[in-house]
């Protein structure tokens, strides 16, 4: 195998700022509220926090950057990432700019989740950026970003973005090279470009068969790209509901995908979702696991004034079943 994996498990906490799901009224996000979710993501031992994206979404949510940026100055520990920030929707020169800054203000831990999105055609046509070109824009535009992570002035002729000859760019990330550079994807052409160009492979709403099938797309990409052994980030955004029994589980679930996502959601939530007591939602862990996952993600649903409860309960009941898994 071409990609070296990590050799233990870390969990860490999908979304910061986020309202309640199904709501009313108008949603004012607080300080506090983040330094709260910060500080017990931190104090209940888990390992990164991580923000999504969207320019326009059914509920309400804000960029991921900036809020990451305000969460940088509460934890000097967590790993901190998007998942995943929607490269194509902005030009990848001041997206370079503000991923380096980032890099700077989390003093090297942070992670760059990537992907196309595409669920939502109406935020291309808002943007300006036709729907088809999505995945070729991110691939460029990740070549870009990687040019500016180097340091030096940059010239780029593409098909794009440029032509821009001797753009200097400073300072440099703070981790060599770059923060890491996480893919999204479940097409096969996605998973080919992970491939080539993936410091990782950020998935979510596919089973643990389906992640392992991906993983070994990506590998024969990888190789076939010529691309020589390397460690390799392998991540998994897992919908997560603790409850007494998993029909109580799946209902609070469907409820709050179906209002996320304007649709239905109840048997995508039967098939892609951690659901249950603590037993079955760590059981369902291991079995991503076992796919090839080190870093799950848990977006724990739910009211949103849940969410602590949740995270206190994962972490006292599921997370101690878990322990051969991420010791060292």
């Amino acid at each position: 195998m071409t990609l070296v994996l990590d050799t233990c498990l870390r969990i860490g906490i999908q979304t910061i700022h986020r309202r309640t799901e199904p709501a009313t009224g108008p949603w004012l996000p607080r300080i506090d509220e983040l330094v709260a979710l910060v500080q017990n993501t931190d104090r209940l031992g888990f390992d990164s926090l991580w923000a999504g994206d969207h320019i326009s979404f059914p509920v309400p949510i804000l960029d991921p950057l900036l809020q990451l940026a305000q969460a940088a100055v509460v934890s000097r520990r967590l790993i901190l990432g998007t998942s995943v920030l929607l490269l194509p929707l902005r030009h990848p020169t001041p997206v370079a700019k503000q991923v380096i800054t980032l890099d700077h203000l989390t003093e090297g831990r942070f992670i760059l989740g990537v992907g196309v999105g595409g669920e939502f055609p109406k935020e291309y046509a808002a943007c300006d950026i036709p729907h088809n070109e999505r995945g070729a824009r991110l691939a460029e535009g990740v070549t870009v970003l990687r040019q500016f992570f180097s340091g030096e002035p940059v010239s780029h002729h593409g098909m794009f973005y440029g032509p821009f000859d001797d753009v200097p760019m400073r300072p440099p990330p703070r981790q060599a090279g770059g923060p890491p550079i996480w893919f999204a994807g479940r097409k096969e052409a996605a998973l080919r470009r992970i491939g080539r160009l993936g410091d990782g492979y950020l998935a979510y709403v596919i089973t643990p068969e389906m992640y392992r099938d991906a993983l070994a797309t990506i590998d024969r990409a990888a190789m076939q790209a010529g691309r020589e052994a390397v460690p390799f980030g392998t991540g998994h955004l897992l919908f997560t509901r603790l409850d007494k029994t998993y029909e109580e589980a799946l209902d609070r679930a469907t409820e709050t995908l179906s209002v996320r996502y304007a649709m239905d959601f109840r048997r995508a939530a039967q098939r892609y979702c951690a659901l249950g007591p603590p037993e079955m939602v760590a059981q369902r862990i291991r079995d991503f696991h076992a796919a090839g996952v080190r870093h799950i993600v848990l977006d724990l649903l739910g009211p949103y004034e849940q969410k602590a409860d949740q995270m206190e309960w994962f972490a006292r009941e599921a997370l101690p079943l878990l322990a051969d898994l991420t010791a060292g």
